[in-house]
């Protein structure tokens, strides 16, 4: 797409402004770093937008604190205070449930996700929110504690315009068919290759 201009245009009757202004659904996956970095860079520009937007964490221990959560609370009280921006939402699904599973049963996280996701599912019907990301979100769909047909039913008959980001390592075919913007994150280097651990300003 050089100079932002499609190489192709479709014969569907709509005109460049109707096509443009459709909504987006974004997977970003893959090994490398990145994707969920990506999805709060987009998350940005939508709230600079004044787009309500909501954030999903599916993954992240509720305890762990995140930078990029620490900003957006920021933003979304400039816009309580100011009107600046739009309306900001953060919510994290569970007690980390990924890699240190220490609270809890598989039982418990599978249906602390499912939850999370009819949850989200409720708030789509309502059109509540104009940008969502669902953070790590490949995750749960991977392991089998939420449905992907649904999940990709519900994405795609979602009504209004609702724009969502979904992250995670191992997104399923079938979202990353129903998508209309994938983008897989292809490791290259990494510091932790040469035993760096995570740092301030980096991970977090």
């Amino acid at each position: 797409m050089p100079k932002g201009v499609p190489e192709v245009v479709p014969e569907d009757g709509l005109t460049t402004r109707q096509r443009r202004n459709q909504p987006v659904l974004a997977v970003h996956t893959g090994p490398g770093k990145g994707k969920s970095t990506a999805a709060f860079g987009m998350a940005l520009r939508a709230w600079n937008q004044g787009f309500d937007v909501a954030v999903f964490q599916f993954v992240k221990s509720a305890k762990w604190k995140v930078g990029e959560e620490a900003a957006f609370r920021t933003l979304g009280t400039l816009h309580e205070e100011t009107g600046a921006g739009g309306a900001v939402e953060w919510h994290k699904m569970g007690e980390g449930w990924s890699w240190t599973r220490k609270h809890g049963t598989e039982e418990d996280h599978a249906a602390a996700a499912l939850s999370g996701w009819q949850e989200i599912s409720r708030r789509l019907a309502a059109e509540q929110h104009r940008f969502y990301v669902l953070d790590e979100f490949t995750y749960p769909l991977k392991w089998g504690w939420v449905d992907i047909d649904e999940v990709v039913d519900t994405l795609t008959h979602r009504p209004g315009n609702q724009h969502v980001v979904i992250t995670g390592r191992d997104a399923p075919p079938a979202l990353i068919e129903a998508a209309d913007l994938v983008t897989e994150m292809t490791k290259l280097k990494h510091p932790m290759d040469a035993g760096r651990k995570g740092q301030r300003g980096i991970e977090w």
